[in-house]
């Protein structure tokens, strides 16, 4: 009968909750030291929480019980955002449903505030988390999953290169409506070539003196892919 591929079955590590380390952006373990920098940049932001099992924050104590929640959870284990610009928290971000026996985990918990969307912290906030799974711990699948409605998540998964696996249809009920989500994956197979396009995008010389990219990921990509 026909088999899938032999693999190297080894259980993988389970992430560390420790800091990482890029050149414009910092993953912080979440604590309770966050609580102040993350409720100023969710204020007025309330918009940015529809698609997302938490949030709104109306008071800082409702954000206080929130984070005191992620932050004593292995899974899913969340980090707080720190740009170097700014040395400002200004967002989190995850992993979860990790399977170590199946290497496979889901990137997820992903909230930017307005200052942090469209940056190159952003997009290195998420590369720091590829490479430490992919390339530090092994994982085979990596997973990006989102509501079929959030343009923006959408958007984002195909710009870093995940491919679009389908739709699960009445997949959950979020905030008292339901959710078609939309699965994405990246396998081990494919990373190489993202982590290439990602490392372009992010070099130095890829920006002009004003801040903007001279060349698009997804351009990049196609390059290095031609």
């Amino acid at each position: 009968m026909p088999v899938g591929p032999e693999v190297d079955a080894w259980p993988r590590p389970l992430p560390a909750r420790t800091a990482i380390m890029g050149t414009h952006v910092v993953l912080e373990p979440l604590h309770r030291r966050h609580a102040a920098e993350l409720f100023e940049a969710a204020s007025g932001a309330e918009a940015s929480f529809t698609y997302v099992p938490y949030g709104p924050f109306p008071t800082r104590d409702s954000l206080n019980s929130f984070i005191a929640t992620a932050a004593a959870q292995h899974d899913p284990m969340m980090w707080a955002i720190r740009p170097v610009a700014s040395g400002v928290v200004c967002g989190w971000l995850g992993l979860m449903d990790m399977q170590p026996e199946n290497a496979a985990l889901e990137i997820g918990r992903v909230w930017f505030s307005a200052r942090l969307q469209r940056t190159r912290a952003a997009t290195e906030a998420i590369f720091l988390l590829l490479k430490r799974v992919a390339d530090e711990l092994g994982y085979r699948r990596i997973v990006w999953k989102c509501d079929t409605l959030n343009a923006a998540s959408i958007r984002a998964a195909q710009r870093l290169g995940f491919t679009h696996e389908g739709t699960l249809r009445a997949h959950k009920i979020v905030k008292g409506r339901q959710r078609d989500s939309a699965m994405f994956s990246m396998t081990a197979a494919e990373w190489p070539a993202r982590r290439d396009a990602l490392t372009a995008w992010l070099a130095p010389e890829n920006f002009a003196p004003d801040g903007t990219a001279r060349q698009s990921l997804v351009e990049i990509r196609a390059r290095l892919a031609a």
